[in-house]
């Protein structure tokens, strides 16, 4: 069946804006979206779509299709994650954020209305397809991450691939951002304690110099992601505190930081040449180190299959002019990729049209992102389940 998907998506363009501008208005923190999920909820309804609550605010909507199908029934997934941040909005807009102290400054609200538009343009061709289209509403992507709970609960059960999308200010207004492979870091967190020996000033030979210890590992792992190239990965060291005064030999020092790497194997490698470097410059220095280290998101590592369908639909939707090869992964984090370990999948990005950096007061892609993002994401689904 030929269906013209941005002329899908046109007809209901005000209605994808004026849901953007209900949720940009009202921005939530992470796993506090309870406004947000009920508007999710009652629009979804409105299409027809039977919705499930998983942790008090993500919503599942499941959009059946009805067509006969003598194999088995395919499902496909597309995930919109849904808080805002701690950001005071600074633009002009109309539809300016509401609630003190936070603003979509992520986008996550032209994610939202363009999940929520195609599941509109969807709806009318349920009797074209067959098997399940499972729309992913997400909590906290920005906070401790929801998608790994998500998957926990269930989310992805059956599932044969998951698409997602995330604005993009780098690219112009009306193209799509397509990455094969690594595309988003992995991170991990990190404080470190260093056990010295405080003394006094005048004195040093008595004491074990903890500030001295922490100047020199934090050179050393400054200089740790240099081993990686030409691979990209970052070890980032944010705090340094140590000692009291001036005449004193300061006896403990913290550091604590976060390493971002692309892909498994390099995630795996560079921990291991953390503790390396930690436990020899210890003792080398003569302090004691302890480490604690917190695993975050997995990073995004696209799947080859679903990546080239995304690909070419993009291309005969939008012409290949608007489409575009990132040659680059970014050191950013996304918890998408909890989705793609747990099936297979495809992360692409949608032009902002803007050129103001995400997370910043001021970002706001252009109104007419969601709508172009429901054409792009529709086109996607209906294709990947009926092979189109």
């Amino acid at each position: 069946m030929n269906i013209n998907w941005k002329e899908e998506a046109s007809r209901y363009a005000e209605e994808i804006m004026d849901i953007r501008e209900e949720i940009h208005s009202y921005p939530e923190p992470g796993n506090n979206e309870f406004r947000t999920a009920a508007l999710i909820e009652e629009r979804l309804h409105e299409y027809g779509i039977p919705t499930k609550r998983l942790l008090d605010t993500a919503v599942i909507g499941y959009l059946r299709g009805t067509a006969d199908t003598a194999g088995p029934v395919p499902v496909v997934a597309l995930r919109a994650d849904m808080d805002a941040l701690p950001v005071v909005e600074q633009t002009d807009w109309t539809w300016a954020s509401r609630t003190d102290g936070m603003m979509h400054a992520c986008g996550h609200d032209v994610h939202m209305a363009a999940a929520l538009g195609a599941a509109r343009i969807l709806s009318k061709f349920r009797d074209c397809f067959a098997g399940e289209i499972r729309f992913i509403f997400q909590p906290d992507e920005e906070g401790d991450g929801g998608a790994a709970r998500l998957v926990n609960a269930g989310v992805m059960e059956n599932v044969d691939a998951v698409f997602g999308a995330h604005v993009s200010p780098d690219l112009p207004e009306g193209t799509v951002g397509i990455r094969y492979g690594k595309f988003y870091a992995a991170s991990d967190t990190f404080d470190i304690t260093l056990e010295g020996k405080s003394c006094h000033g005048a004195e040093p030979e008595k004491g074990i110099d903890a500030i001295a210890a922490a100047a020199e590992l934090l050179l050393r792992l400054k200089a740790l992601p240099a081993r990686f190239l030409p691979e990209r990965a970052v070890l980032s060291t944010g705090v340094l505190q140590a000692g009291s005064a001036r005449n004193i030999i300061a006896g403990e020092a913290f550091l604590s930081g976060i390493i971002r790497t692309l892909g498994p194997d390099t995630r795996k490698e560079m921990k291991s040449c953390f503790y390396e470097t930690v436990s020899d410059t210890a003792n080398e220095c003569g302090v004691n180190a302890q480490i604690r280290m917190k695993e975050s998101y997995p990073g995004v590592v696209n799947s080859d299959e679903p990546t080239v369908f995304a690909e070419k639909t993009a291309a005969q939707v939008f012409g290949e002019e608007h489409v575009i090869r990132l040659e680059k992964p970014t050191m950013t984090t996304e918890d998408f990729g909890y989705y793609i370990e747990a099936s297979k999948g495809c992360f692409y990005h949608l032009g902002a049209g803007c050129d103001v950096p995400l997370h910043n007061s001021r970002f706001l892609p252009v109104p007419e992102t969601p709508v172009f993002g429901a054409a792009m994401h529709a086109a996607v689904l209906y294709g990947y389940l009926t092979k189109e």
